[in-house]
């Protein structure tokens, strides 16, 4: 098998990581995070790039590109610490693309594509413990216009978006729908996530909607399995730099007038991070890989994915910081931001247990001894 990547790949790498290396240092992300976690005009220039629209079909004004390439695009991303939640955008794009009728993905993807529109997945809520199939907002129907009823927690850039992707209870079950967030009956409020991100509150009070698809377990299912392979390749993207600087620090500093890289116990522990992070590297390239697969089977390789990275993330971000010492909690040390980020990613779209029992239980007649 060649897991080469392509020629159009390697370009698209090399632009995205030249955009990251120019136009996103770590005193604009200061200055961002200081502005309330959400820069407009940055994600106006990702859009710029193509990579809003990278989900979404040629015929609909995107860029009709593979998981791969989304892959390709979040590891440099997530280098860079980049807030800006294109990986939204790649979820919004695939979901409409994907269940959209022919009207929804006129009036919305050539937006979405363009940077125009930023739309977002607000899937959780308080009491659903990741549990997607928990679902307290209610979709009532009445001739023909729904209204949706309830609250969503810890949405992307909440405040900040210009539609939202909600599952609600309908007659026949979870559906999946798209709200205006100017329509009436919505209302959010925004705050600072750990990373310095943006998320928030959103209500919803008898606020028009426009139906996705009345399949929503099923649409929603496959949301959250994009957005959890864009964040295993965000999280390699930034394991990637943890490395590098703590290789760079090991190198740098002494003590008893050698470097600490000349100690061999440090070294070890650094062939395990390195380790740890191409274990993490290989899931990532299995779940995007496994993106475009049957529904039994992609969601059991996300959960793979998940629980690995998870794992990875944890030992790598915990090691980094315990070979730094006390700089590498200080907010002036970029080695912190690293390790803030790689603690929110594990806990999102579900943490590491959670996941393991999601491999556990699809595991079915593949568990045990065989004769």
């Amino acid at each position: 098998m060649d897991f080469d990547f392509s020629e159009d790949q390697e370009q698209l790498r090399d632009a995205v990581r030249k955009w990251v290396e120019k136009g996103y240092g770590f005193e604009r992300r200061r200055s961002i995070v200081a502005a309330g976690g959400f820069d407009r005009d940055a994600y106006g220039e990702l859009a710029e790039l193509g990579l809003a629209g990278l989900y979404i079909p040629e015929d609909d004004g995107g860029m009709g590109m593979s998981p791969i390439d989304g892959m390709v695009v979040m590891e440099e991303l997530g280098r860079g610490l980049v807030l800006e939640p294109v990986d939204q955008a790649l979820i919004a794009g695939a979901v409409i693309a994907g269940y959209g009728n022919a009207d929804v993905k006129g009036e919305w993807l050539p937006k979405l594509g363009g940077g125009e529109a930023l739309i977002v997945l607000a899937e959780v809520e308080r009491s659903n413990r990741y549990r997607l199939d928990n679902c307290k907002t209610a979709a009532s129907e009445s001739g023909g216009a729904w209204t949706l009823s309830g609250g969503k927690s810890i949405v992307p850039v909440a405040d900040q978006a210009d539609a939202f992707i909600v599952p609600a209870m309908g007659p026949k079950g979870l559906a999946l729908f798209l709200v205006d967030a100017k329509a009436k009956g919505v209302s959010t409020t925004g705050y600072l996530t750990q990373e310095g991100g943006r998320a928030g509150e959103l209500s919803l009070d008898k606020a028009a909607a426009t139906l996705l698809t009345e399949d929503g377990l099923t649409a929603l299912e496959h949301a959250v399995d994009v957005g959890v392979a864009c964040q295993c390749a965000e999280a390699v993207g930034i394991m990637d730099m943890t490395m590098d600087a703590t290789a760079e620090y090991l190198n740098t500093r002494k003590q008893f007038r050698v470097p600490l890289s000349s100690f061999q116990a440090l070294r070890h522990r650094m062939a395990d991070m390195k380790m740890q992070l191409e274990l993490a590297r290989s899931m990532s390239y299995y779940a995007a890989l496994k993106l475009n697969a049957p529904a039994e089977e992609r969601r059991q390789a996300i959960a793979r994915a998940k629980v690995q990275l998870g794992q990875s993330m944890r030992y790598v971000g915990q090691q980094a910081i315990q070979l730094h010492g006390g700089i590498g909690v200080t907010d002036e040390y970029i080695v912190s931001h690293y390790f803030k980020s790689l603690t929110q990613i594990e806990l999102t779209y579900g943490d590491t247990l959670h996941h393991l029992k999601e491999v556990s239980e699809r595991m079915g007649d593949s568990a045990g001894v065989f004769a």
